[in-house]
């Protein structure tokens, strides 16, 4: 069944087009085709083994960055389906939008960052846009992947604005990160308006997806319970709903009935708000969303302030619980033992990086190249080579 587009959706048609002129596919829109470069390429394929919340090697049920981007994908063509919006482009910014994560998660991305604040220091948005734009070296005509302007955008800005009067230091980094103000000196994505709908779809999708399944793994993990969920805003209501329903159900279906309501309050309330506002601003196209000095997708604020609740909740009996904790510290150590061990030997990175270390003009300019090779790593190859390098666990 062919979409109808709205107004305000990105238009393939009218698409910017691509930094290096290609053919136009005979049977995919330019959006279609940058989905299918992400999913093809290599940084897509080694989110299967780096962390969401749990080491890659603690067990086969928890998230990874790969499950975790399918799951933002999914929930992004829902809500992008719904608003009309361009479904492609949304999914296409919701597979992108993890590449550039570290071994480790969020605890391998500080380290990074405090490992590189003498060269510019890190982040993973911006090493996202660095991977399809540079580091993905796979085509006769040009490194990365050559998505187009618009997807592009999305993985740059799909958190706000970057620049100007209406970006969000939480999410604007000043300075900016060495490798967004590469990407955007090479082809201007506007860093200081709104992204598309498409891409704050994806935004929104990415915080419904780790909401959820991080309750599930949590739950999982035993680090807390369903009794203790049954206390906080959306959780409890869920769970007494499901009792009342289905009384004396088995515990695990118990459980994902319950969560999966949560899902759906979620999803829904961001349709809804998205509605009423596409309803009273009346976007006659793309750019009128780009420049609104608002996002245009959100949480409604009685369930934003409800879900604050909830992930601080997990914060502490999650994220910052003794066992995560531990584990954070024993996996800081190795990246603290491989970045200083592949900056003074270079020569330990593999041949195929020789070129890019023999090129390099400057400490900074190594330094960077080193981190991209730490950061492209899995759990389970950062395990494997801080084992071979150094032969023991580090001590947290």
């Amino acid at each position: 069944m062919t979409q109808t587009l709205a107004p305000f959706a990105c238009l393939p048609e009218h698409s910017r087009g691509r930094r290096h002129p290609e053919s136009m596919s005979t049977f995919r829109s330019p959006f279609q085709r940058d989905r299918d470069r992400i999913i093809h390429s290599s940084a897509f394929r080694r989110l299967k083994h780096k962390t969401q919340v749990f080491v890659e090697h603690e067990g086969d049920y928890y998230r990874t960055r790969l499950t975790h981007s399918i799951e933002v994908a999914q929930v992004a063509r829902t809500i992008s389906g719904v608003l009309g919006l361009n479904t492609d482009l949304a999914e296409c910014i919701a597979l992108a939008h993890d590449l550039g994560h570290t071994p480790f998660g969020h605890t391998g991305e500080d380290a990074l960052a405090r490992l590189m604040e003498p060269y510019g220091g890190f982040d993973h948005n911006a090493q996202a846009l660095r991977i399809v734009t540079k580091l993905e070296r796979h085509y006769a005509g040009f490194d990365g992947l050559n998505l187009t302007w618009e997807s592009l955008e999305g993985i740059a800005k799909h958190n706000g604005p970057l620049t100007g009067p209406n970006a969000d230091p939480k999410h604007a980094p000043d300075p900016l990160p060495y490798a967004l103000v590469e990407a955007n000196a090479d082809w201007d994505l506007e860093l200081d308006t709104h992204a598309s709908a498409e891409a704050q779809v994806a935004a929104i999708a990415d915080d419904v997806a780790y909401s959820h399944h991080d309750l599930h793994d949590g739950l999982r993990s035993g680090l807390f319970t369903e009794a203790d969920l049954m206390e906080l805003p959306v959780t409890g209501p869920a769970f007494e709903l499901v009792d009342r329903l289905y009384p004396g159900l088995e515990k695990m279906r118990r459980r994902h009935e319950a969560l999966r309501r949560v899902f759906g309050v979620m999803v829904e309330d961001v349709i809804h708000v998205a509605q009423n506002r596409l309803d009273a601003a009346r976007p006659k196209s793309v750019d009128e969303i780009r420049a609104m000095g608002t996002t245009i997708i959100r949480f409604s604020k009685p369930l934003y302030q409800e879900l604050k609740a909830v992930r601080s909740f997990l914060f502490h009996r999650m994220y910052r619980a003794p066992s995560v904790m531990t584990e954070r510290a024993r996996v800081t150590a190795m990246l603290d033992d491989l970045f200083p061990l592949f900056l003074r030997q270079p020569d330990l990175l593999p041949q195929e990086w020789r070129a890019d270390i023999e090129a390099a003009s400057s400490d900074t300019a190594l330094a960077r190249i080193v981190a991209d090779y730490v950061a492209g790593m899995t759990d389970r190859f950062a395990i494997q080579e801080h084992g071979r390098l150094f032969g023991s666990d580090p001590a947290p």
